[in-house]
C-alpha cells in the first residue's frame, strides 16, 4: 500500500518539574501554558493556616497547592512537555522525590521579593536530586526587586546553573523559561 506523505514524525514527551517556595507562582506558570485544562490540587487557605502558610501583608493569595499541579504543552512539533508543579509548603516536601522522579529538567521559580522562600528548592535540586535545573526569576509586575547577580549570590547558586527571568503569567515568557530548562539538560548530556 503506497503512502503519499512522509512518515509520521515521532513525538517525544518529557516531564518537567516546576518547584519553588510557597506563593512564588508555580500554579500560575502551569496554568499559563497548559494546552489542556490544568489539574490543580488547590485548597482554600483558612484561618487554620495562619502562622503556617504566611504571605507578605497585602498578598491576595486565597488558595494553596496541597499535592501538585499538572499541565501539558507542546513545546515543538515533536516535543510535548508534561508539567508537574510541586507544593511549596515545607509540610508537603515529602512529595518532591516522587514528582521529580523521571523528570528531564526542573524549573526553580523564585520571587525576588521573598528570596527566603527559594532556599529549600534550590538546595533540593543542588544536593538531593540529579535533575538538571534552571532558576527562573518571576517578574511580578515586571519588576525584579534584586539584580540577578545579587540573587545568584544570595542563593549561593553556582555559575553552571542557568538563571532566566520571565513573567509566568505570560505564555511566551513561560515557554521561553521551559525551552531554557530543556536546553540546559541537553547541554548537560551533549556538551557543545
Amino acid at each position: 500500500m503506497g503512502s503519499t506523505g512522509s512518515p509520521p514524525e515521532e513525538v517525544l514527551s518529557a516531564k518537567i518539574v516546576v518547584a519553588g517556595g510557597f506563593g512564588v507562582g508555580k500554579t500560575t506558570l502551569v496554568s499559563a501554558v497548559s494546552e489542556v485544562p490544568p489539574l490543580n490540587t488547590d485548597a482554600w487557605m483558612t484561618e487554620a493556616s495562619a502562622g503556617v502558610d504566611e504571605l507578605d501583608a497585602g498578598a491576595d493569595k486565597a488558595t494553596t497547592t496541597v499535592a501538585m499541579d499538572f499541565g501539558r504543552v507542546q513545546l515543538h512539533r515533536d516535543l510535548v512537555l508534561f508539567l508537574f508543579g510541586t507544593p511549596g509548603q515545607g509540610r508537603f516536601w515529602f512529595l518532591w522525590d516522587d514528582l521529580a522522579r523521571g523528570a528531564l529538567a526542573a524549573v526553580v521559580l523564585v520571587d525576588t521579593r521573598r528570596l527566603h522562600e527559594s532556599f529549600a528548592a534550590v538546595d533540593y535540586f543542588e544536593h538531593d536530586s540529579a535533575v538538571p535545573f534552571v532558576v527562573a526569576l518571576n517578574l511580578f509586575d515586571g519588576v525584579l526587586v534584586h539584580d540577578p547577580e545579587e540573587v545568584r549570590e544570595a542563593l549561593a547558586l553556582p555559575e553552571r546553573v542557568p538563571m532566566v527571568t520571565g513573567d509566568v503569567r505570560d505564555f511566551d515568557s513561560t515557554v521561553d523559561i521551559l525551552r531554557r530548562a530543556v536546553r540546559h539538560t541537553v547541554e548537560q548530556v551533549a556538551p557543545g
